[in-house]
């Protein structure tokens, strides 16, 4: 089955109909077409969750956002903050980033916002290049780890784990992780002055700073709305990602950009990426149903659990396999091909699911920055200037990756950051 995988997967076939196809040839040759009504049953059961009508929301968030002014205006605003001080601009992008992320979740919207508003802005100010595209494929891969992260969301789906929970459990790293970038950009800074200079602008009059600030308060409502709802027991995730692309529609017309066009394009979009994310999560759950059927599920979590007697190895292992994977698939393929094996391992060996699923999204960080397939780079690469590589990119994200691979390991030793 392994073998097959590789095979369909190298020849190009896209991730959600290789898994799909394995798993109705697995079927039909191993048990006969009695057994494809349980491979449907199984895959109905995750695209009709109630949770999953999130995706879609907090994806048309992000194309809404995508599409609108909102996130220029909230990097014009975060100006103030950088002020004077060195590496200001790098600080004020990761700042924004973690609000965007926020206020949607979505990977690939954020890295082309931010390479579209940040990254031309720290070049023309001659910061260097590397800490620029680093600062931007890092913070625009913060919707992974800081809530409402999609991810989080589908982990919660095929682990059958309280997705609020998670949201709680994850805020405190995902605000870690952002503050690790912080202090490297500023010990950077402070280190060699010439790779981030101080912005020798005028001083910004009273009415500049008010009508800057004006452009802070939409994102933070459209924050406070969605998070708030959540974490104050007001809305489950699904009711505030409503309430989400309430707001950022709301926060479109009240600054005069709303159009049919730019809702139809938000749409498609959202269409568009959702559909691919049902596509893999129905090959995955296909093949994960067929996989248990055959023993395999056995099989893994005795080849796992017999490594070692140490639970610490035995996970040590597992983390090792998700960033092995990380550097050849997307998250979504591996979050609902492993997690149905994992995460009975895990509480087999009497680890917290929620603790995990955090641990999960962080080693996920280091996916979307590790070459050769990270999609952070690629997204950055369709907005960068001309004379920016992918090589030169995959180079300049080599501190960032080592510093999520810290987080990973803090988290892995300290899960009471998770608050579990």
């Amino acid at each position: 089955m392994f073998a097959m995988l590789l095979v369909l997967l190298v020849s190009g076939i896209p991730l959600a109909f290789v898994t799909l196809l394995v798993a109705l040839i697995f079927a039909l040759g191993w048990f006969g077409p009695m057994v494809v009504p349980l491979i449907t049953s199984r895959v109905y059961s995750f695209v009709g969750s109630f949770v999953f009508v999130s995706v879609p929301m907090f994806v048309l968030m992000a194309a809404i956002l995508d599409r609108s002014g909102i996130a220029r205006d909230l990097f014009d605003a975060m100006k103030l903050l950088g002020g004077r001080l060195r590496g200001g601009v790098a600080i004020q992008t990761i700042v924004v980033a973690v609000i965007l992320a926020a206020m949607s979740g979505i990977i690939g919207g954020e890295v082309v916002l931010l390479g579209l508003v940040a990254l031309p802005q720290m070049l023309r100010l001659g910061y260097d290049k590397h800490l620029a595209i680093g600062v931007v494929c890092a913070g625009g891969a913060l919707g992974t780890m800081v809530p409402p992260s999609i991810v989080l969301i589908i982990y919660g789906l095929t682990a059958n784990v309280s997705v609020g929970d998670l949201f709680t459990a994850a805020f405190l790293p995902g605000l870690m992780l952002a503050g690790f970038y912080v202090a490297y950009v500023l010990i950077r800074a402070y280190l060699n002055p010439a790779i981030a200079p101080v912005q020798d602008d005028e001083p910004v009059p009273m009415a500049e700073k008010l009508r800057l600030l004006k452009g802070l308060i939409l994102p933070l409502t459209v924050v406070a709305g969605v998070l708030g709802s959540i974490y104050g027991g007001i809305a489950s995730v699904t009711e505030a990602s409503a309430v989400g692309v309430a707001g950022v529609l709301l926060s479109t017309v009240v600054r005069g950009e709303f159009t049919l066009e730019l809702l139809k394009g938000a749409a498609l979009q959202t269409l568009q990426t959702v559909g691919m994310i049902v596509w893999i999560g129905i090959g995955a759950s296909a093949l994960v149903g067929v996989f248990n059927l055959m023993g395999g599920i056995k099989f893994v979590s005795a080849l796992i659990s017999g490594i070692s007697d140490n639970p610490t190895i035995i996970l040590l292992f597992m983390m090792l396999i998700l960033f092995v994977l990380g550097m050849f698939l997307d998250w979504v393929g591996i979050a609902l091909l492993t997690m149905p094996i994992f995460v009975p391992i895990i509480k087999d060996l009497g680890y917290d699911p929620v603790w995990f699923g955090v641990l999960f999204c962080m080693n996920m960080q280091v996916s979307f920055l590790s070459p050769p397939f990270g999609p952070a780079a690629f997204y950055l690469k369709s907005v960068a200037p001309p004379g920016i590589t992918l090589a030169t990119i995959f180079r300049s994200l080599l501190p960032f990756i080592a510093l999520q691979i810290l987080a990973v390991g803090i988290l892995l030793f300290f899960p009471a950051i998770t608050g579990r």
